[in-house]
């Protein structure tokens, strides 16, 4: 068992600095006023974590990659405890002739094996996904 742990500190009003083992530390505030909420930076771990898996798998693929964005959209309940329901994770790959077929596959490894963020959701909310392909602008000589 692989153990984690995170320390919150209470600043003012909402706000708390959190540093987890790695040392960086995350202002976060409840309010949304001095830093990112609690749930926001949900979301914002689910981008990261499947976005490092998705950049990773495309590179062993060899594909061209020069940007990617992934772009997470949460809807949440208006009753406490205000849990997302329904998560959209939109991907924007953009590269020199990236194949799609490497990007869903890429997408699913990281959906059903390696985010951990993503598996921890899973069971709780509705994750869809969604893709496009953009070829990269040529690079000026």
């Amino acid at each position: 068992m692989l153990y984690k742990e995170a320390v919150a500190v209470w600043k003012e009003g909402e706000v708390f600095d959190a540093t987890p083992d790695s040392g960086f530390t995350v202002r976060m505030d409840g309010a949304a006023k001095g830093g990112p909420s609690p749930m926001e930076l949900v979301l914002v771990g689910l981008a990261g974590c499947t976005g490092v898996d998705v950049i990773d798998i495309l590179r062993k693929k060899r594909q061209d990659v020069t940007r990617l964005e992934v772009r997470v959209h949460g809807d949440r309940s208006e009753t406490h405890p205000r849990k997302y329901t329904n998560v959209e994770v939109n991907f924007v790959v953009i590269g020199h002739g990236v194949d799609p077929d490497a990007v869903r596959r890429s997408i699913e490894l990281s959906e059903t094996k390696y985010c951990s963020v993503s598996a921890t959701l899973r069971d709780e909310v509705r994750l869809s996904t969604r893709f496009e392909v953009r070829e990269a602008e040529p690079a000026m000589a």
